[in-house]
């Protein structure tokens, strides 16, 4: 395999902040590389990086030469044009019917209908899909991915994996959906200053990659223990006054200071960091919270979902999956109390306690220091009933309190996620709605809140695409989609079942190929009657291209010539990509001039 990007010694800081250094990383063709690490360890500005958007402080970049590399960042924002034109305005060379051809193909291929007009209308989800087609239309040979699955329902998600593996041979994506990971990823890289270097990998799935990282960081504690014993006995060695008076003894001396520095180095990087989540329950022994018969409720003219039953008691974990405006946040607003139902009765417990974590956080002002934005009130906060100060409160989140007078705005989105999460800790409740509360999470974090609401006594009703956190948590899951079929399941696996046995009977319009332009009553234009005379010479001239290069593929001296063998394979795609192009554009002239 060809070396793509190579990256040696690279360093980065904001101000006093550093997020990595003396970090090298090599990317090879055909990697399919899930890049993970803490919040605020510098992935995405990695990324960044490497796709030249920011310098680093030190280090070389080395790509190889005439590489095209495309960047999809986290959230990708369009103008008021249509999904077509911004591909076609992205193409920088060829025929107007060539662009629009291949936009059109990448369009199909991304599962958009044609029918969009706005790009800025768009959702999240769709805006990503685009995002990613107006990468690939210019046909990169290195892809490097933000957080692509951010904004996307479980079945986007299900639809990204298969699409990456079919059209994007090589590429370098940050995530933490551990699911994702498994399936998109042919090797793990993890930043993080646990490591020698501040960075691990290895070459298989995410599931080859935790049983490596146990075996690793078993060892490097066997190796923290073994130097404890050896600087003991130096450290006792030194105290004995030895005086370096000749080599052997300064030889010794100098040999003791390195290992008391190693073992010193080797202990920092076993030392963990966790975030400590913890959720207050109120003291109720209540069987049964939240009651809801018979709910319906519609969003205008749409019906989201009627006729449902909901039953909250302590230790009820339900899962809420469907696409994106199905219903699911609506749900969760009828339960707090937000809205009100069309139809049926929902019952609370006396003086219920509910708390909502909305997934559209209220936006702190970006100005504000840390300090005012985990404690607002002063320079203390009140959990469990006790008094605990902003310093010890700061550390729980895996804050320096060095950092409280950073202004928040210099901090990642799983950081400023984390402050998010702080907040809904302070409040006592029987029964937790959460929308999305794993966005931007890292994965340490992610474990640590699973482990948290494992715990927590009362009801949890949880909107999340974290298919591992659904698998680990939720004890039910409710589907949506239907708004007349509302289906209960035991486990991620019986879902997951019965959506592949369904989409198979009733293919989702959205991601489904779009169907063929509507024939024009418009007859062909004079540029297009000639066009369309040119065709079909064309399509020959490019098949007997394609001939003649795959001819000189089975000459020995260009088979053992790898350049001139790239060069020929790369040929024929293109050929072949065109060939295909102009079979569509002779499809949509000859339905036009009928």
């Amino acid at each position: 395999m060809s070396l793509l990007y190579s990256c040696q010694s690279l360093s980065k800081s904001f101000s006093t902040r550093t997020l990595f250094q003396d970090l090298s990383l090599h990317i090879f063709e055909k990697d399919r590389i899930g890049l993970i690490g803490p919040n605020g360890s510098g992935k995405s500005t990695l990324l960044k990086i490497l796709a030249g958007l920011e310098t680093a402080n030190e280090g070389i970049l080395s790509p190889k030469r005439g590489l095209k590399i495309g960047y999809l960042p986290q959230t990708c924002e369009f103008p008021d044009e249509s999904p077509l034109n911004i591909l076609i305005h992205t193409l920088k060379e060829g025929p107007h019917y060539e662009k629009e051809r291949l936009a059109e193909t990448w369009l199909s291929k991304l599962g958009f209908t044609g029918d969009e007009r706005s790009a800025a209308l768009l959702s999240g989800g769709w805006k990503k899909r685009l995002g990613l087609a107006k990468e690939l239309i210019l046909q990169p040979d290195l892809l490097f991915l933000d957080e692509p699955t951010n904004h996307l329902d479980l079945e986007g998600i299900f639809w990204l994996e298969k699409f990456l593996a079919r059209e994007a041979p090589s590429y370098l994506l940050v995530s933490h959906d551990r699911y994702f990971l498994q399936h998109a990823a042919n090797r793990i890289v993890e930043i993080n200053p646990a490591y020698p270097k501040g960075l691990f990998a290895i070459d298989g799935p995410y599931s080859e990659f935790l049983s490596r990282k146990e075996e690793f960081l078993s060892g490097q504690l066997q190796q923290e223990r073994s130097l404890a014993t050896k600087m003991r006995r130096e450290t006792e060695w030194l105290r004995q006054g030895v005086k370096a008076r000749t080599t052997k003894s300064q030889s010794r001396i100098d040999e003791a200071h390195q290992i008391i520095q190693e073992h010193a180095e080797v202990k920092s990087r076993n030392t963990s960091k966790r975030t400590e989540i913890a959720f207050v329950a109120s003291e109720r022994e209540t069987k049964k919270l939240l009651s809801a018969k018979n709910i319906s409720k519609a969003a205008g003219e749409k019906l989201l979902f009627q006729h449902l039953d909901l039953l909250l008691s302590p230790g009820s974990r339900i899962g809420l999956m469907g696409p994106n405006g199905s219903g699911k946040t609506t749900l969760l607003r009828l339960l707090a109390g937000e809205l009100q139902p069309d139809q049926g009765t929902i019952k609370r417990a006396d003086d219920l306690k509910i708390v909502y974590f909305d997934q559209h956080r209220v936006q702190l002002p970006p100005n504000i220091t840390l300090k005012d934005a985990l404690s607002p009130k002063g320079d203390y906060v009140t959990y469990h009933g006790r008094q605990i100060h902003v310093n010890g409160w700061c550390k729980r989140f895996l804050f320096s309190p060095d950092l409280l007078d950073l202004s928040i705005d210099k901090l990642s989105g799983g950081e400023r996620a984390r402050i998010s999460i702080a907040h809904l800790m302070l409040q006592p409740a029987d029964i937790l709605l959460l929308d999305e509360p794993t966005n931007d999470l890292d994965i340490p974090t992610l474990e640590a809140l699973e482990e948290s609401l494992l715990d927590f006594p009362g009801a949890v009703v949880l909107i999340t695409h974290d298919r591992c956190m659904l698998d680990r948590l939720c004890n039910t899951l409710l589907a949506f989609g239907q708004p007349d079929q509302m289906k209960y399941f035991a486990d991620l696996a019986q879902w997951e079942s019965f959506y592949a046995s369904h989409t198979k009977k009733n293919k989702d319009p959205k991601t489904s190929p779009p169907s063929p332009p509507k024939p024009s009553q418009t007859k062909l234009t004079y540029a297009e009657k000639k066009e369309f005379e040119q065709i079909e010479a064309n399509i020959l001239s490019r098949e007997d291209e394609v001939k003649k290069l795959n001819l000189q593929l089975e000459d020995p001296a260009i088979a053992n010539n790898p350049a001139r063998l790239q060069e020929i394979c790369t040929a024929i795609g293109l050929a072949e990509t065109q060939i295909e192009q102009l079979y569509l554009r002779f499809e949509i002239l000859d339905k036009k001039q009928r």
